[in-house]
Parts: C-alpha cells; sequence; structure tokens
C-alpha cells in the first residue's frame, strides 16, 4: 500500500547496533511534528552515496569522505548537494600523530626511515587527512616512510574506530614507531589505558576538518531540504525526549552545514587518488 503523503527517506550506514535506536528515536521525533521520514540502512558509505545520488533516498547521514565523493559526482552531473547541518562535535576536528613519549623522533624529518601507523584506508581522520599532512611537510610514503595501515570494516570510513586503536596498540607494543588518530580518540585510548598515562606525546597535529553532516541529495525539493534543517537545528538537549537520542549521536547542539571544512580532505583525496574527478573509486585495495 502506497502512503498518502509524502515520506523523505534518508539513509545511514549501520556502523553499530546503536543506530537503528537513534533513526528510530529520530523518525518518531520528526512524524510528531509532522514531517515524515524513513530511513535506509547501508552496510558501507559507497553505497549510501550512490543511492543519494540515483534518489534511491533524499537525504544521507555522511561521512566526510562520503560528502566528498557525492560533491564530486553530483559536479560531473551538473547536480548539487548540500551540507545542511552538522553536529558541534563535527567542527574543526584535528587529527595528531602520537609517538612513545620516549622515542627519539622530535620533528617529522625524524620519521624518515621509520613505520608510521594508520587507521582503514577510506579513514578521512587516520589515513587520509593524515597521509597529506605528511605529504606537505615533504614525507611520501613509501619513499621516506614505510606506512602501516591498520584495516578494519573497508566501507565504515573509519567511523568505528578500530583501525586507529589497533594502531596504537602496534605503537605501545614497539611495532611501529607513530601512530594517527583522531583528538578525540587520543583522550579516549588514554581513559581506557590503551595509550598508558605519560607514556606518550603528540608530534604533530593536522590541519583543523570537518567531519560528518547530513546531506541534503539532487532529488529533494528545497522546501524539504530547508524544513528537515529547521527541524534538526530545533533539536533540544534540554527536551528530556531529545537528549539521549543526542547523546547517542553525539552532539549537544546541531548547527548549520558548511562546505569549507572539507578542503583539506579533498585535496588529499586528489593528491591520494581514492575518486578520481567524477567520484568514481580510484584507489586500489579497497574493500567494503
Amino acid at each position: 500500500m502506497t502512503a498518502s503523503y509524502n515520506v523523505l527517506k534518508l539513509g545511514a550506514v549501520a556502523y553499530a547496533p546503536k543506530v537503528i535506536t537513534i533513526w528510530e528515536g529520530f523518525k518518531a521525533h520528526f512524524i510528531e511534528r509532522g514531517m515524515y521520514f524513513d530511513y535506509v540502512l547501508y552496510s558501507n558509505y559507497e553505497s549510501l552515496t550512490e543511492a543519494l545520488m540515483s534518489g534511491e533516498v533524499q537525504l544521507a547521514w555522511n561521512s566526510p569522505l562520503a560528502f566528498v565523493r557525492a560533491d564530486l559526482m553530483a559536479r560531473a552531473a551538473g547536480q548539487k548537494v548540500e551540507s545542511i547541518a552538522m553536529r558541534d562535535t563535527d567542527l574543526d576536528v584535528q587529527s595528531l600523530l602520537v609517538v612513545p613519549a620516549d622515542s627519539p623522533v622530535q620533528t617529522l624529518d625524524d620519521l624518515r626511515g621509520r613505520t608510521v601507523g594508520f587507521g582503514a584506508i577510506d579513514s578521512p581522520q587516520a589515513t587520509l587527512i593524515p597521509l597529506d599532512h605528511l605529504r606537505q611537510a615533504g614525507m611520501v610514503a613509501g619513499r621516506d616512510y614505510t606506512a602501516r595501515r591498520f584495516d578494519v570494516l573497508g566501507g565504515k570510513h573509519g567511523d568505528h574506530i578500530g583501525g586507529e586503536r589497533d594502531a596504537a596498540k602496534a605503537m605501545v607494543a614497539g611495532e611501529i614507531d607513530a601512530s594517527w588518530m583522531v583528538a578525540k580518540n587520543f583522550l579516549a585510548f588514554a581513559a581506557e589505558g590503551t595509550l598508558p598515562a605519560g607514556k606518550t606525546r603528540v608530534l604533530a597535529t593536522s590541519g583543523a576538518f570537518d567531519h560528518c553532516n547530513m546531506t541534503a541529495g539532487p532529488s529533494i525539493t528545497q522546501e524539504d531540504s530547508d524544513r528537515f534543517r529547521d527541524l534538526l537545528l530545533g533539536m533540544s538537549w534540554d527536551d528530556p525526549k531529545v537528549r539521549p537520542l543526542l547523546e547517542l549521536e553525539g552532539l549537544k547542539v546541531w548547527h548549520p552545514g558548511r562546505a569549507s571544512g572539507y578542503r583539506l580532505l579533498e585535496r588529499a583525496v586528489r593528491d591520494e587518488q581514492f575518486y578520481d574527478a567524477a567520484g568514481r573509486i580510484a584507489v586500489q585495495g579497497y574493500k567494503y
């Protein structure tokens, strides 16, 4: 039976079981306010991005890499995608290059001939932006240092943080000389004991970049996009029914979306040849 009212479809990636709880809650919240949407879960961001561009879904809760790919695909097709909302925790994120506290490595140049740990092949914060950061400093993987990737759950774009944790453990065990991780995971790994207290230090910090966003695809109307954005921005931490959903999704406040925070990643994607100019997957060895 076909619904007698307009139902938007939102796509998201099932990177953890809590995703179902989150989107069931969001769906009920929006329906109570007269906006009907349903959600579709995908096992990876590549399939989600393709669904957004085909019109299978009108909105996507996107990783930064998925947004960059959607933008490439849209431009190549003469279309447009838009970042309409972001969490407070998505703005101005940085990645850290961490070394053991007693390491003789004091500068990036000291990493020549050594082994640096990265996250999954498709992780913006633990692989792509870190590779770009080192490249901009004149350090190229395979030429100046050995890059060791810790691939976990391809297609999840690093959302699971497993690759970062595995790389951190390898560094503590002395298997590699340095390890990249996003700043919030550096704190989390220290709190959980993966990084022993006082036994590591930060060697370098990446430039600031943005993380996830709610992306409006080519098939959504401006009216629906604006309405969906406004309802997101109106979700209040002080509302006892809303707060658990925001906590699960890792935010306190929604902010209007922006595209300016993806420039570092756009350069990394181009230089590392992850996608081509039309958003087709170009990197070798990517399984998702």
